[in-house]
């Protein structure tokens, strides 16, 4: 434990004096969260209260109306707005920040990433951008949704429903894995960013997000601390993504226990939490670390009680990716592409390709309505059943808008299928006329015995003994074969 406080003091001593004219002076609550000490002072509070008031009155200039406070964080107030033009419901987020220019508000990070995110299903959209120029305030008018994942927890006494949890994790996932594939890194994924309506989950505050091309180090002080991934606790600011992922691991945990899986104290506490639980990591992955650290990382051999005992109502699909997403090496840890293509979300998978092919086939056929199709898709055809029906017998066809509509798991755009007619053509079939016996020469059976040779067949006039014809009239016409006789050449034929 004593390499444990040496080791925390150095990290703070360092920190503090590094960070000292770059941020704020900040101290977090109970529950990690980063709280500015400037609100304790009176006057600045007074100050705040002017901002509200003189901001109110420009957002009623620009057409909305104030209804109620939702929220507020470190740097921002969140409150709720009406649209005096259609009378719609927006979320406000006001920034404690002065700026002094449009541009510069345009230049903020969090603003060029929802522009660049946007738009998205799983991502909160941006409405509108006010700034006052007077008072030096600068508003982003969101979608506002029913609350957050916290309010959602909170005060819980039955589990969430598992198919519940599912969906809405596979909603985070694709949230994440639309933002890394755009270059950016959210930084702060915990349950008061992620929000909720009805069924759908989408995540908001990106004032902490950063380029995935920026090189380290980064801002140290980063993320809620019960949701800071390993590598954000033990180096100068050497991270990168995959933090996002650790973070979702920690909500993950929190939906299906409704408690946190970390809830650390301070920074040493939050380590001693993550090592009781995965256990101490092996020297190889603090090597890894070391790299930012002038110091080695003396921590105790601890075995961890695992998260299987945690939750032990938990499926197995589900705790496999809950222990790849808290992997405590972060190259080791899965991705959020990935992720989406766990077995765990399997079922979602088979649903959204039914649901997309049955979209495009709605669409061919409205379009072949309009006019665009070049054949109208009544006139297609296709065999609907393929095998033994194709062995010797005819396969019985359907029309391929019924088969799609039935079979939507085959998209309509895949079929290479020419346009055939709806009728086949008549065939043009020769009848055999009636059948007639003609006169054939037979070979009589021979008796007697005869040595090493055969004597030699006569001919003869043989009818054949086939049924009488049917039209005596075709006897006249016939004529009788003769079979020649064979010449014995050496004993043979």
């Amino acid at each position: 434990m004593m390499h444990y406080s040496n080791w925390l003091i150095g990290v703070k001593n360092r920190a503090s004096i590094r960070n000292a004219c770059k941020t704020p002076n900040i101290e977090e609550d109970s529950r990690g969260h980063p709280v500015e000490m400037q609100k304790k002072n009176p006057s600045t509070n007074r100050k705040a209260s002017e901002l509200t008031l003189a901001f109110g009155i420009s957002l009623w200039k620009k057409g909305y109306k104030i209804i109620k406070k939702i929220g507020e964080g470190t740097f921002s107030e969140v409150v709720k707005t009406q649209s005096v033009k259609d009378g719609k419901f927006y979320a406000c987020k006001t920034m404690k920040q002065t700026i002094t220019s449009l541009e510069q508000a345009n230049n903020l990070r969090e603003v060029q990433a929802m522009k660049r995110l946007s738009p998205h299903t799983n991502i909160i959209q941006l409405h509108e951008l006010i700034f006052d120029k007077e008072s030096g305030t600068l508003s982003l008018i969101c979608e506002l949704m029913d609350m957050n994942m916290y309010e959602f927890i909170q005060g819980r006494q039955s589990p969430v429903p598992e198919n519940t949890i599912k969906q809405y994790m596979y909603q985070l996932c694709k949230s994440l894995e639309h933002m890394h594939r755009c270059g950016i890194f959210h930084r702060d994924v915990k349950p008061e960013n992620i929000l909720i309506k009805q069924d759908t989950l989408k995540l908001g505050d990106f004032g902490s997000c950063r380029s995935v091309h920026s090189k380290p180090p980064h801002t140290e002080y980063i993320s809620t601390r019960w949701y800071r991934a390993p590598e954000c606790l033990l180096t100068d600011g050497y991270y990168s993504l995959k933090m996002d992922i650790w973070s979702t691991g920690c909500v993950f945990f929190e939906i299906f226990s409704l408690n946190p899986l970390f809830p650390g104290s301070n920074e040493l506490d939050q380590i001693a939490k993550i090592h009781d639980v995965l256990g101490t990591p092996e020297v190889s992955v603090l090597q890894k670390f070391k790299q930012s650290r002038a110091m080695c990382f003396d921590f105790p051999p601890k075995k961890g009680s695992g998260i299987s005992r945690l939750i032990p109502n938990c499926p197995a699909p589900a705790l496999s990716l809950l222990y790849q997403m808290l992997a405590y090496d972060p190259d080791e840890r899965i991705s959020a592409q990935m992720a989406l293509q766990h077995t765990y979300f399997r079922e979602i998978r088979l649903a959204e390709k039914k649901s997309e092919s049955l979209m495009r086939t709605i669409e061919a056929v409205e379009a072949g309505d309009t006019g665009k199709m070049p054949h109208s898709i009544e006139h297609i055809w296709r065999p609907a059943r393929i095998g033994k029906q194709v062995r010797g017998r005819h396969s019985r066809q359907t029309s391929l808008l019924s088969h799609s509509i039935k079979h939507g798991t085959e998209p309509l755009m895949r079929r290479n299928i020419p346009h055939y007619a709806a009728e086949l053509p008549k065939l043009n079939m020769v009848v055999p006329g009636p059948q007639v016996s003609y006169q054939a020469a037979t070979v009589p059976p021979h008796a007697g015995v005869h040595r090493n040779s055969l004597p030699a067949i006569s001919t003869k006039k043989c009818h054949s003994r086939l049924a009488k014809p049917r039209d005596e009239s075709h006897r006249a016409g016939l004529k009788a074969y003769y079979m020649p006789p064979l010449d014995r050449k050496r004993g043979g034929y």
